[in-house]
């Protein structure tokens, strides 16, 4: 009997259209996060892996005759706590999000959430990013998220931004209150600033109405609470 049982839970089912029980003959010496990712399934989406009922780790080497059951990430994602499959816990929750998914970093930003994004990004850049910074990535790519440095990541489901704004916030138990303490531009955190220094780049109306002010400190972009500001609050209260 040279192959081994892999049991995966419904939502790998629903999602990657694999079947719930598989014996997977065993070709070659490989790790099951290697086996598991054959069948289509990154690694940042398993949360736990059972062989014979005792949990093991992405780099165990499964034997003839074991029965494997393969556990999705469970909300909400605490990645400051170290896990089995993830024994190095992260500071905090940072992103960096890869180029399909653009719009996404904006909003995340808007929460206050320290996010990269770049469209000038290659999966290496984000990939190197995320492991030397420590962040987790957001892609719909799955060849990037099978990267074996990436630690926590997200196959985003929903091709609207919004939705794909609810789907992180789920997963990783945000706040959902707009902040707005980075730039949604280049994601530095934001400096006040006196009116009277900026006042030569203000419109008419936002002279006569507004007197607190923020700046970025990297691109020089101006924020104050003016009715953008209220719409995209509105924006992410509305997000469900």
């Amino acid at each position: 009997m040279n192959y081994i049982k892999l049991l995966f839970h419904q939502e790998f089912c629903d999602y990657f259209r694999i079947s719930p029980y598989l014996e997977y003959v065993l070709h070659r010496r490989a790790s099951i996060k290697d086996i598991i990712e054959a069948l289509g399934i990154p690694h940042t989406e398993i949360g736990m892996l059972k062989v014979d009922g005792l949990q093991a780790g992405f780099e165990h080497i499964p034997s003839p005759g074991e029965k494997i059951e393969v556990l999705p990430v469970k909300a909400p994602v605490d990645v400051t706590r170290p896990t089995r499959l993830r024994p190095k816990a992260f500071p905090e929750p940072r992103f960096i999000v890869d180029v399909n998914a653009g719009k996404l970093a904006v909003l995340l930003r808007m929460l206050g959430r320290d996010t990269l994004w770049s469209n000038s990004y290659r999966d290496s850049d984000v990939a190197d990013l995320a492991t030397g910074e420590q962040r987790i990535v957001l892609s719909r790519d799955r060849g990037l998220l099978k990267r074996k440095e990436i630690v926590h990541g997200r196959l985003i489901r929903a091709g609207d931004p919004d939705d794909q704004l609810h789907e992180v916030i789920e997963l990783y138990g945000l706040n959902r209150s707009c902040r707005f303490s980075r730039c949604l531009r280049c994601n530095q955190v934001l400096n006040p600033v006196p009116k009277a220094k900026i006042l030569h780049r203000l419109e008419p109306k936002t002279k006569k109405y507004f007197d607190h002010f923020e700046i970025c400190p990297g691109c020089e972009r101006i924020y104050w609470k003016g009715s953008h500001w209220e719409k995209m609050c509105r924006r992410i209260r509305n997000v469900t």
